[in-house]
């Protein structure tokens, strides 16, 4: 059974920055990191590809948002800065073995990390 083991959500002021980890127990081609806000669906936020190093970033994300990767240690990191109070959440790391479109289905799922910024 793949586990998806999530850290570094907190509560953060506006303007603040935020490191959210997932290391994933077995070696994944795709990662990617959902918002899930109060009352509203999961959204991609951002994603990484292990075998090439592409990304993906929403609209929101990008310029305030870094997705890396550490290959040896199947980890995806999103350094996230300049934090909104639009950007409260849950974060939800997701992964899947094989290469698809960012939007197609991810078969592991984390539980989640809690990001608060409050204004």
């Amino acid at each position: 059974q793949v586990q998806l083991i999530e850290s570094g959500g907190g509560l953060v002021q506006a303007g603040g920055s935020l490191t959210l980890s997932c290391s994933a127990s077995a070696h994944m081609n795709d990662m990617a990191w959902f918002r899930q806000g109060p009352g509203q669906e999961r959204a991609l936020v951002a994603g990484i590809r292990f075998n090439n190093g592409n990304t993906y970033y929403s609209t929101g994300a990008k310029g305030r948002f870094t997705i890396s990767r550490a290959n040896a240690e199947n980890t995806v990191f999103l350094q996230m800065n300049s934090l909104k109070t639009e950007d409260t959440g849950i974060y939800l790391c997701a992964a899947r073995r094989t290469q698809s479109n960012w939007y197609s289905k991810y078969d592991y799922w984390g539980q989640g990390t809690q990001v608060t910024v409050s204004s």
